[in-house]
């Protein structure tokens, strides 16, 4: 179940990428690279790692992205147009997503018969270590990588600001 898992999220994560490298618009760019983040996150969880999962989610997921957001909003990316989705999109997306679900039920009937199940190792770093190693012998990296964001939010209002 978990190899299942992992080359659905991976997929997907991959698939999220390349759509955000072809994106036209950047808040289109932006929707895609949160869920690049989130599904990064899920292989985090999927990893044992579930601090750095939830870490994953809150950090880049929720507060950088949506910085991410408003500063391209600020910057008035132009009108948008309306479309209704390509026909190609339409004509591939549909059976591609009728195929991707058999292959991905018919995969999870047969896993769990020749895999058997998987058991997660005991955590080598606790919560704790990660924090003190994080707070303490990082803190600097820690608050100079704020203070870039900061600035970067700063000058992203700077050039969005209209003269008068």
């Amino acid at each position: 179940m978990h190899l299942v898992l992992f080359f659905l999220f991976g997929g997907l994560c991959v698939a999220a990428a390349i759509n955000m490298l072809l994106q036209r618009h950047p808040i289109d760019s932006a929707l895609s690279l949160i869920v690049v983040m989130s599904t990064l996150a899920v292989l985090y969880l999927l990893l044992g790692a579930e601090f750095l999962a939830v870490a994953q989610i809150i950090v880049y997921s929720g507060a950088i992205m949506v910085l991410f957001v408003f500063v391209v909003m600020l910057l008035n990316a132009g009108p948008e147009q309306r479309t209704y989705g390509s026909n190609a999109g339409k004509a591939v997306g549909f059976p591609a997503l009728a195929i991707l679900l058999a292959i991905l039920a018919v995969s999870l009937i047969s896993v769990e018969k020749k895999l058997g199940t998987a058991a997660l190792a005991n955590p080598i770093t606790g919560i704790e270590d990660l924090s003190r190693v994080l707070f303490r012998d990082l803190l600097l990296p820690f608050e100079v990588t704020s203070v870039l964001i900061l600035i970067a939010v700063l000058g992203a209002v700077a050039l969005a600001r209209k003269e008068e």
